[in-house]
């Protein structure tokens, strides 16, 4: 169990970016009759998603978001020291997808850039990263992308995630700040690989390169499994965070939760007694884009900032790994929040 306390940064930016098409779950879907994908809608609370073609990758999406946030900082682009991008929809086996981001985002050579292959716990993991880079007192910006495509590993002939998958990616940029000015921030990260089958797809690695079996390309999920583990694991990560801070559900102002689904985050609220005031959700319009869609509850989740103050934001990440997390931070007034879609035909402009 990774407890940690951090001071010295801050969130300066959060920008996320979402293909253009939108795809409606109830008049567009065909593989399934209508009675039973109005079920799966109802139970999952995801009418449309966003979905990418063959020409958007997560680093696309990434990208766009990337630029966005820069251009309303006025920051230029050797002024960031490491780029972290977390995925598990990566562009290739082989170069990191960070070192493709960093071409075209034309960061300085001095600036690191690596990738973390995580999925639904990718966003607290990743903050947590730059947070301790921060505080190493070398590094003074660290820009975090997080992006999937998960709707395009998911088989549409199968039932229990063909209506559930959206993409999305996200930018969110972290600078050092004084430790004895700046709010603590609070970790608590969690593994239990032993669940690691319940979300996976088996055929491509290295393990299993080439299928004869083209179903084993696709993403299969327990999700009995999967369920059970989430209310097992997240009430308990909520209450070990609020311990580990020394503070009450009360004093944060929004818990944002993986967009799993309506049902698991419904189910959580009641166990936790939490207001679902406190509890935005995006599933409706966007659907489930893995880990990324923390980031996209931010920008999207029409958060209130009750006399213009900070915000104390809950993070939870919670799945394929399997893996869970928790970042509690601040994010001050004057954070820029960002939002934009990408049409297929601008990413194939913009192509690689």
């Amino acid at each position: 169990m990774a407890d940690t306390s951090i001071r010295g940064a801050r969130i300066a930016a959060v920008g996320t970016c979402v293909p253009s098409r939108r795809f409606d779950n109830v008049t567009e879907t065909t593989e399934f009759p209508k009675d039973a994908v109005r079920k799966v809608v109802a139970m999952a609370g995801i009418s449309s998603r966003r979905l990418a073609d063959e020409s958007i990758c997560s680093s696309d999406l990434c990208l766009e978001a990337a630029r966005k946030i820069f251009n309303s900082l006025g920051w230029e682009p050797d002024s960031i020291d490491a780029l972290i991008m977390v995925t598990q929809s990566p562009d290739y086996f082989l170069p990191s997808t960070s070192c493709v981001i960093h071409k075209h985002l034309q960061l300085s050579d001095d600036c690191a850039a690596f990738d973390v292959g995580l999925g639904c716990s990718g966003y607290p993991y990743g903050l947590w990263l730059a947070a301790m880079m921060l505080r190493s007192g070398r590094q003074k910006r660290i820009l975090v992308l997080h992006g999937e495509t998960p709707s395009r590993f998911a088989d549409k002939s199968d039932r229990s995630v063909a209506l559930l998958f959206g993409d999305t990616g996200s930018a969110t940029v972290l600078e050092a700040v004084d430790p004895k000015d700046s709010e603590e921030w609070f970790f608590k990260l969690h593994t239990d690989g032993a669940g690691y089958k319940d979300m996976i797809i088996e055929g491509g690695g290295f393990r299993n390169r080439f299928c004869k079996d083209s179903q084993k390309y696709f993403v299969k999920m327990n999700g009995p499994n999967i369920f059970n583990f989430t209310i097992k694991r997240v009430p308990s990560l909520i209450q070990d965070t609020l311990k580990l801070a020394k503070i009450d559900a009360e004093d944060v102002d929004y818990f944002i939760f993986h967009q799993s689904n309506q049902f698991i985050i419904k189910h959580l609220l009641k166990k936790l007694n939490l207001s679902t005031d406190k509890v935005p959700m995006t599933l409706k319009e966007f659907g489930n884009t893995g880990g990324a869609s923390i980031p996209l509850t931010i920008t999207q989740g029409r958060l209130q900032r009750p006399d213009n103050r900070s915000l104390k934001l809950m993070l939870l990440g919670y799945g394929v790994g399997l893996s869970w997390g928790s970042a509690l931070v601040e994010v001050e007034p004057d954070v820029i929040m960002e939002h934009i879609e990408l049409s297929n035909e601008r990413a194939m402009k913009n192509g690689k």
